[in-house]
Order: C-alpha cells, then structure tokens, then sequence
C-alpha cells in the first residue's frame, strides 16, 4: 500500500460545501419551488423539520463522504484536474446513477431525478476539484 496523502481541512472544507452548495441549489433562485413540487411538499411540512438534526446529520455524512473521495484522491499524482474529473465520475458515474435507478423504482419523475442528480454530479466534482487543488 502506498502513502496516502489527506488534508483534513481540505476535507472539513468539502463536508461545509455540501451544506453551501445545497443552499444554493436549492434556493428559490434555483430549484427550490420545482423540488418543493415534485416532492409535494407544503409549506407546513417544510417546518416540521428539525434544522438542527437534519443539518448536523447532513454534515457527518457529508465529512465521511468526502474522506472517502480524499482516500481515493491520496496518491501523489493527484491534481486539480484529475480531482475535478474523478469526482464527476464518482458524482455521475455512480452516486447519480444509482440514485437514479431507485428513484425509477419509487416511480419519481424525470425533473426530480434531474434536480438531485444534478446537485449530487455537481458536489462531487466541486469537492474532487477541492481535494485534488488542496494538497
């Protein structure tokens, strides 16, 4: 096994922009009422949520899936560009991929599938351009 090089700010960093890329995703700007609607989410379920559970959980989850893309990304070759492009592949490859045959099952619509699948490509191609930059 060869050495295996990990920022762990860098990966700290990745679990936040999950939670900063979200917000923005899912913005009103963006695609917040079209997910709202495809989930049929009322306003009244919107604030039977627990920020606080949601938000912890959605960072601890966010900090093991971006050490797992960091030990893939641990080599020395690694650069931006190959972090970018790993994570897309990861991202689309098989987070998206997957993501989207159970969504087909659950028997969702194609603009949901796109709406999550999208954030997901997108987040894991920013946090491999992160990982591979931040060396």
């Amino acid at each position: 096994m060869e050495n295996i090089y990990i920022n762990h700010f860098a990966v700290i960093i990745c679990a936040i922009a999950n939670l900063a890329i979200g917000a923005i995703w899912y913005s009103p700007a963006l695609f917040y009422n079209a997910w709202k609607s495809e989930n049929k989410f009322s306003d009244e379920d919107l604030k039977k949520v627990n920020p606080a559970k949601t938000y912890s959980l959605t960072f601890i989850f966010s900090l093991i899936i971006s050490y797992n893309l960091a030990f893939f990304l641990g080599d020395a070759k690694t650069d931006m560009v190959w972090g970018a492009t790993a994570g897309f592949l990861a991202g689309f490859g098989f987070s998206a991929l997957i993501f989207t045959i159970i969504a087909l099952f659950e028997m969702r619509s194609w603009k949901y599938i796109f709406i999550n699948g999208g954030f997901i490509v997108v987040y894991f191609t920013l946090i491999g351009f992160i990982l591979g930059a931040w060396r």
